[in-house]
């Protein structure tokens, strides 16, 4: 049978009222039935209802679905047909079960969790009614869920950290946490577990209902040096079959107590140490160590003193590290050994102490270095001085004896100085190369003692050696060839330029003064033009220059300085001065100024453009100071009869002439330069026209135009004279066959193209048809100025041009057919370019014509040789072998050709007891410098010499250079 049917009842109900019979069974098994007869009555009573009644199943949790719970038809005593024809139904809040009415069992409908339904509940049950119907009747099923084993027991936390004490007695109780099992009543946590270890038991106690607890009890001491911490499992078990289990992990940490004492690894330390040891060294670091943590471990050292013994003088211990360094100075003499206590002390509540003995022993040494005294020192030596004199003495002592008192002596260091034996352990310091103050002026000559002590000791002293100028340096220019500019009409006394030298001597020897020497041209006494300050160099002017009678002039500047002997050097002064428009133009002949009055005559018939005169004005200004306007100024009642050429000066008429023109026409022209400000010169001409040209008396008459070169009065004498001579005949063809020659290229080709030659007395001639103009250079015009000026034959203007720095300026020249020619003229550098242009205004359409001139400016030698550096080292190798090229020296001269050539030669060395020809050549083209011989270090260090660069000008130019040659080890 699946139920289990065990309390009161089994009782059949008869619905024809016949009664009840009650089946009343009580297991009793102390009692006897006389103790328990009221408890019949009471049951008897109970049950005699006749509409209900009651009875009981159980069943265990987790019960798979259709399980039988028990029989309703049989335990109701119906049949099958009758429990189908009453409808038997399950009245519940549940839907745990349900009826089969086939069979008339209870089964499970659903699955059912005990601890889901009664939770912390020790008695489970449900209540269901089984109604039947005609008649209806309700009975009452209790179903007692039965508990199974189906949870493990657990705990809240996995891991459990229990704190304890090394000095923990044994005996000690820790309280444990509890596990929690969902089951009930023998499922539930019956007992805990521990794992095996050496230290801990466990304590289970039972709280009856309340469940089982644990308890941790010490049962063994712990010790933290050896087991800093311990990891214990427990394990709680429920009463279930099979049983379940769950665990925790325990973890003890064992906090430390001062229970160690501190341990030196050594109870006694023997050092060996030497006398000489310097303050600071480390003499020996102790270790102690204790085996407890934190506080506990730390330990702090200290020295004992012992009676009058204090140790804390001569040694320093590190009260953290153990340390112990050498405090004060050690010697063997005195103190051969020490014995020293050290303390070890722990920072614990109650701190543990240990002791140690420390045993030094001093070990002698070589500990008295020698002693360097210098007896007498000559300084400061002449840079002059000669090699073997003497500088200083020198004496060197030693307190230890034996080989330890030994010494030896010594200069170390590249200085030109050395060390001589005298006796024993006296010694001079003498000059051992040459010296040079410009170079070094003071040196720090280091002396080195050693002893022959193991090890050796030594001592060094420095001795100041002052080196004394002499007047070795001649006063040196900045330039080779200085350039001064100066402007004309400048004050007397007036401060054209300050020289400077520079001398690297010093005091007397540096201190310059300047004189002036011989000067160009030499007719020029420099002393009447220039004056110098001796002292500061200044350049004053003595007179006002004037530009036109003086352009430039050169002199020489002598620099000598104070020294014994005195040494000197020259440079060369350019003075260049520069045009003020000081200067009015001057009118030329046959015209004057000054308020006088010229006349000229014209014919009443002169038609427009009729040539009258020519003014001819000059400056003796250049450049634009020189640049010439003329311009034209009548009276009132002249009606505007006349007009003149502003570059040209040509006076010509405008127009015809007129009966209401007056018969005298004073005029004025004046004529300004262009200089600023501005200079000019008027002068007065009375034009008188006359009714004949048979009166008019003029030279300037007499001059064709170029209209009136080729009439016929002259072609009829041309073929006159043709007539007479054949070799003029002969001209006359070659004349006319060029004339149509010209006249097929163009009607005004008869201009001929620009010529340029030259005259002995250094002019160019410029030339155009019948005009001509010469292009003067005398030997001091600057780039800056051309001077055109006319030529005698026919009369046309002057025009002076400036081209200076490339600027560009056009002039235009009137001639008498109305042609006008342009002259244009470019600057450079080295050379000169002129375009000219001739323009025709009146044709149609123009035509020009541009020639070119080239003007070379050619060198002279007036720059000297220029180094690029103003003093030159060189540094080389000992043992190089000869024939080597230490260096290539180079001079750089701006002049051209045979003045820009530079030979090179040697001058003067350094020591002068040094030949310089043995040692070095140089290659007078070039400038290599090739070595003679090998060089030595140990027989010299350094040398100098000068190298002189002169061109093949004339007169020629040089300058010098310093060469500094400094060996070094190979």
């Amino acid at each position: 049978m699946p139920g289990f049917f065990y309390a009161f009842s089994d009782f059949t109900e008869y619905s024809r009222g016949i009664g009840h019979i009650f089946w009343i069974a009580v297991f009793c098994t102390t009692m006897g039935a006389e103790e328990y007869l009221w408890i019949y009555i009471v049951a008897l009573l109970f049950f005699c209802d006749e509409s209900a009644s009651q009875f009981s199943y159980s069943i265990s949790e987790e019960m798979n679905k259709g399980t039988v719970v028990g029989n309703i038809a049989k335990d109701l005593n119906i049949n099958l047909q009758e429990l189908h024809n009453r409808d038997l139904r399950i009245v519940s809040s549940y839907k745990y079960f349900n009826v089969n009415l086939q069979s008339g069992n209870l089964f499970v409908k659903e699955r059912i969790d005990r601890e889901d339904l009664c939770p912390n509940t020790a008695k489970c049950s449900l209540r269901i009614q089984a109604v039947l119907n005609s008649p209806m009747t309700a009975h009452r099923v209790e179903i007692t869920i039965l508990d199974i084993n189906d949870n493990s027991p657990s705990f809240i936390e996995s891991v459990y950290t229990l704190d304890i004490s090394e000095s923990a007695l044994p005996g000690e109780r820790y309280l444990l946490p509890v596990a929690v099992d969902a089951d009930f009543g023998s499922n539930s946590v019956r007992s805990y577990k521990l794992s095996n270890n050496e230290h801990f038991t466990l304590d289970v106690q039972s709280g009856g209902d309340h469940g089982v607890s644990a308890e941790l009890v010490l049962q063994k001491s712990l010790d933290r040096e050896k087991q800093s911490f311990i990891t214990l499992t427990l394990t709680a078990v429920d009463g279930g079959k099979p049983p379940k289990s769950g665990s925790l992990q325990i973890r003890v940490n064992v906090l430390d107590v001062n229970d160690n004492v501190p341990t030196f690894s050594k109870s006694l330390y023997k050092v060996r140490l030497s006398e000489d040891a310097a303050q600071g060294s480390l003499v020996i670091k102790l270790n102690a160590t204790d085996l407890d943590e934190g506080i506990n471990s730390k330990i702090v050292y200290s020295l004992i003193k012992r009676g009058n013994n204090d140790p804390s003088s001569v040694f320093n211990l590190n009260a953290e590290t153990g340390q112990i360094t050498l405090k004060g100075s050690l010697d063997y003499e005195e103190t051969p050994a020490y014995e020293v206590r050290i303390q070890a002390m722990d920072q614990g509540t109650v701190p543990r102490i240990a002791h140690a003995k420390l045993l030094i022993e001093i070990i002698d040494v070589n500990d008295n270095a020698p002693e360097i005294t210098v007896t007498s020192l000559m300084t400061p030596v002449n840079e002059n001085a000669e090699m073997g004199t003497i500088v200083a003495l020198v004496t060197v002592n030693d307190k230890d004896g034996g080989n330890n008192g030994v010494t030896n002596c010594k200069v170390v260091g590249s200085v030109p100085f050395k060390l001589k034996s005298n006796y024993k352990n006296d010694y001079s310091l003498i000059v051992d190369a040459g010296l040079d103050r410009e170079n070094i002026s003071l040196y720090n000559v280091s002396i080195l003692a050693t002893d022959e002590g193991s090890p050796p000791l030594s001592t060094r002293k420095i001795i100041i050696v002052h080196v004394s100028d002499v007047n070795d340096n001649a006063p040196r220019f900045m330039e080779p060839v200085i350039n001064v500019y100066v402007k004309e009409n400048s004050p007397t006394g007036y401060s054209i330029y300050s020289i400077k030298v520079v001398d690297p001597d010093l005091d007397a020897n540096a201190k310059v003064s300047y004189t002036l020497l011989d000067s160009y041209p030499r007719s020029i006494p420099i002393s009447s033009v220039l004056n110098i300050n001796s002292e500061s160099g200044d350049l004053i002017s003595l007179q006002s220059f004037d530009y036109e009678k003086l352009k430039t002039f050169q002199f020489k500047v002598q620099a000598t300085d104070s020294g014994v002997p005195p040494l000197s050097s020259n440079v060369t002064v350019n003075v260049f001065i520069l045009d003020e428009n000081d200067n009015s133009p001057t009118i030329l002949a046959p015209y004057s100024e000054h308020g006088s009055v010229n006349s000229e005559s014209i014919p009443y018939s002169a038609e427009a453009g009729y040539f009258v005169a020519k003014i001819r004005a000059v400056d003796a200004d250049s450049g634009y100071n020189a640049l010439l306007s003329y311009h034209l100024s009548e009276p009132k009642g002249n009606n505007n009869l006349f007009r003149i050429g502003t570059s040209t000066g040509e006076i010509r008429t405008k127009r015809r002439m007129s009966d209401n023109d007056l018969k005298s026409h004073p005029l004025v022209v004046s004529v300004c330069d262009h200089g600023e400000a501005s200079l000019s010169a008027t002068v007065s001409i009375d034009v008188v026209v006359l009714e004949s040209t048979a009166d008019i008396h003029t030279p300037f008459r007499h001059v064709p135009s170029k209209e009136e070169s080729f009439s016929a009065l002259h072609l009829y004498l041309l073929i006159a004279v043709v007539a007479v001579s054949l070799i003029f005949l002969l001209s006359l063809i070659t004349l006319v066959a060029f004339k149509c020659h010209r006249q097929t290229d163009g009607p005004f080709d008869r201009y001929s193209a620009p010529m340029i030659t030259t005259h002995p007395d250094g002019s160019w001639s410029y030339s155009k048809a019948t005009q001509q103009y010469d292009v003067c250079f005398s030997s001091d015009t600057l780039k800056s100025d051309v001077v055109v000026f006319p030529g005698p034959f026919p009369p046309v203007e002057a025009e002076l041009i400036s081209i200076n720095g490339g600027d560009t300026f056009t002039r235009t020249q009137t001639l008498p057919n109305t042609d006008k020619v342009g002259y244009t003229f470019w600057g450079f550098s080295n050379s000169f370019f002129l375009t000219c242009s001739l323009l025709i205004y009146e044709g149609s359409p123009p035509l020009s014509t541009r020639r070119i001139i080239t003007i070379h400016v050619s060198d002279v030698n007036d720059n000297a040789p220029h180094f690029m550096e103003p003093v030159i080292n060189v540094y080389v190798k000992e043992n190089t072998p000869t024939g080597y090229s230490i260096y290539s020296i180079k001079a750089v001269d701006p002049d051209l050709d045979v003045n820009a050539k530079v030979s090179y030669t040697l001058l003067d060395s350094y020591p002068r007891n040094i030949l310089i020809s043995a040692l070095i050549n140089i290659n007078q083209e070039s400038g290599d410098i090739v070595s003679l011989q090998s060089f030595d270090y140990e027989k010299l260090k350094t040398f100098q010499f000068k190298v002189q660069a002169t061109d093949s000008g004339v007169p020629p130019l040089s300058s010098n250079v310093t060469v500094n040659v400094f060996l070094s080890l190979g």
